[in-house]
């Protein structure tokens, strides 16, 4: 088949979270098992041209609803295995510094990302290469299903194209003005409680859900949850009434950046047959975040954006009281709510040579705290799929989760009988529960350390390939191609 991704983030080029991993490795292992694949990405500001080898390739116009032609360049790169990627150049919307906001939303982001996937169905156009899939992620995308089903329908080339729709994080639907629908090039016929409106809102999300020939989300679990009125957040009755089309698939790991057996970012590298490495990462992470040296301390990593999502509430009202009563340390690296910055700012001067915290982000600083922490907090509200506790595994440093969503899928808990499992868990959304579980893993730290050592073993050996998740998502575009729903009002 050929595939046409059309997304806001891919890594390496830009990326905020989870969306840009995936985007950055499904394409991978598509075009792997033999797939014709392209990635659409908007080509921001922050993008290093040079680092990246961008060529330029052209110009293209744009027709949106409201009249406006649009003028684009066009640019051409390539993922690390030689699937492309074309760059869409528009400086007026992103020649900015940031993604979505810097640090608040940018105003017209309904407009930035209409113009994001109408110019990569453009493209196709133009360039007579036509999808039989488009796949489109979370709101900032969506769009590409509406398109598909509503632009020049008759006589597109791209009227046979399926679309396909990953809900990436369901908690950001792209809710904006309904004055954008001119824009988008749609009437008043569709601002219906059913595709657009949202509360008197537009929202993307929602319209994406409504036109897409499947939907997908990032894990089985997930896929359940955003079927509840909790797990749906306002969208579970309009994702119920897509229930036979919708479907959870794991997200994979990328094991070329994430492997402590070949990771250029960490000082030793390690296996789980000689763990002596890993000792040397523990060091180097102790030196680095100025905590004293104390092999034998286990040490709690934390590497997040800093969001409610999270779960930061949960650890502002516990770390305290762990700190104080539990012989541990912490390292924190991330960014995001300023008063969760100055929480963890302020934890490191109450506890020095305890806790160490980097305010911001770091590839280099991110693959040494996985190597070299015993444990790995993600206490989430929620989480579609989560990639922490994978990449955390792999490195057999034990992940800390709340049951929800993909850490539920992906982490084993532990079994204090027979010492196994690949990490703890808990459920309860309160503090207590947090504080509990991480006294759970404190003491099987120094009182059961070779069960330490067997979960090690165990987490490495997990393994949740992209191969595997690729063939799942071919499924789905045949369901989708088979499911080419009529956009007609």
């Amino acid at each position: 088949m050929k595939i046409a991704f059309i997304a806001s983030e891919c890594a390496p080029f830009a990326k905020t979270g989870g969306l840009g991993d995936v985007v950055g490795a499904l394409p991978k292992a598509l075009t792997a098992l033999g797939h014709d694949v392209r990635v659409f990405l908007p080509l921001y500001a922050a993008i290093n041209r040079h680092k990246f080898g961008i060529e330029p390739r052209g110009a293209m116009g744009v027709h949106m609803g409201s009249g406006e032609e649009m003028w684009l360049g066009t640019h051409e790169s390539q993922l690390n295995d030689g699937t492309p990627v074309t760059f869409l150049e528009y400086d007026r919307f992103y020649g900015r510094r940031g993604i979505y906001g810097d640090p608040e939303e940018f105003s017209d982001n309904a407009f930035r990302f209409a113009l994001l996937p109408k110019a990569a169905l453009q493209w196709c156009k133009d360039m007579d290469w036509i999808p039989d899939v488009v796949h489109v992620h979370d709101w900032s995308s969506a769009l590409g299903a509406v398109f598909l089903k509503t632009w020049d329908r008759v006589l597109s080339p791209l009227s046979q194209t399926a679309s396909v729709l990953t809900i990436h994080n369901i908690g950001y639907a792209g809710k904006f003005d309904r004055s954008a629908m001119k824009f988008i090039g749609l009437g008043d016929e569709y601002f219906t409680p059913d595709m657009f409106e949202d509360a008197g809102r537009m929202n993307l999300l929602k319209a994406g859900i409504y036109f897409a020939d499947a939907i997908t989300t990032v894990s089985p679990t997930h896929a359940h949850e955003i079927l509840g009125p909790i797990g749906g957040m306002g969208l579970a009755p309009y994702l119920n009434n897509r229930r036979g089309d919708v479907s959870g698939i794991l997200n994979g790991v990328d094991y070329e950046d994430w492997n402590p057996e070949t990771d250029p970012f960490i000082p030793a590298t390690y296996s789980s047959d000689d763990m002596s490495g890993k000792a040397i990462c523990k060091a180097v992470l102790q030196e680095r975040f100025d905590l004293n040296f104390e092999p034998k301390m286990p040490i709690f990593g934390v590497v997040s954006r800093f969001a409610s999502q999270k779960g930061f509430d949960l650890l502002q009202a516990s770390l305290p009281r762990i700190l104080e009563s539990m012989p541990c340390q912490l390292v924190v690296l991330g960014t995001g709510d300023p008063q969760t910055e100055a929480f963890f700012s302020d934890l490191a001067r109450r506890f020095p040579g305890r806790v160490g915290v980097f305010i911001g982000f770091s590839v280099e600083l991110s693959h040494l705290v996985e190597a070299g922490s015993d444990f790995f907090l993600m206490p989430s509200i929620y989480e579609p799929c989560g990639l922490n506790q994978s990449y955390s595994m792999r490195y057999g440093t034990l992940p800390i989760v709340r049951a929800t969503g993909g850490l539920d899928d992906t982490v084993h808990n532990y079994d204090e009988k027979a010492g196994t499992g690949t990490g703890f868990k808990f459920w309860d959304i309160n503090p207590a529960a947090l504080y509990y579980c991480v006294g759970w893993a404190v003491s099987t730290w120094f009182d059961r350390p070779g069960h330490i050592e067997k979960l090690r073993r165990a987490a490495m050996a997990q393994e949740f390939s992209w191969k595997d998740s690729a063939k799942q998502y071919v499924a789905v575009y045949e369901h989708a191609l088979r499911n080419r729903r009529s956009g007609a009002v």
